[in-house]
């Protein structure tokens, strides 16, 4: 399978306490274990930056959807939850998608969300492997 587009990044330093960068120079962030881990949080980590992409990847696969259903969504927002347990050995992520949209009903909006995880690579690449939960509100 022929990739459509690939991104790369690199982590330096102490792992969550260092540097990542992505080849494009587009993004560079400071990495620092969360308080609530022990660390001194004066930089991103990983989860938020899991959080972020999830969120962003989610919204364009709502979008898409909508757009192909001609469902009329006006405004749409999504809150990705990224959450770091431990675990018997190890660690392991949970998530939780908050879907916010207007245009349609709550019927409709659950349906869009439920096809967009069907969709969103971030979905795809978690499904089986990650707890995700997803609600959904209308205004």
């Amino acid at each position: 399978m022929s990739a459509l587009y690939t991104a790369v990044a690199t982590a330096s330093g102490d792992g969550r306490n260092g540097e990542a960068q992505t080849s494009d120079g587009q993004l560079k962030v400071n990495l620092a274990t969360p308080t609530e881990m022990g660390g001194s949080g004066d930089g991103t980590n990983p989860e938020q930056l899991f959080a972020a992409g999830y969120a962003a990847c989610f919204l364009s696969a709502l979008k898409m959807i909508a757009r192909a259903e001609k469902a009329p969504i006006a405004d749409a927002a999504i809150t990705a939850d990224v959450s770091i347990h431990k675990q018997e050995v190890g660690f392991k992520l949970g998530v939780a998608l908050h879907v916010e949209m207007s245009g349609v009903d709550q019927a409709t909006a659950e349906k869009l969300v439920d096809a967009a995880h069907q969709v969103c690579p971030y979905s795809n690449a978690t499904r089986g492997n990650i707890d995700v939960e997803l609600d959904v509100t209308t205004a």
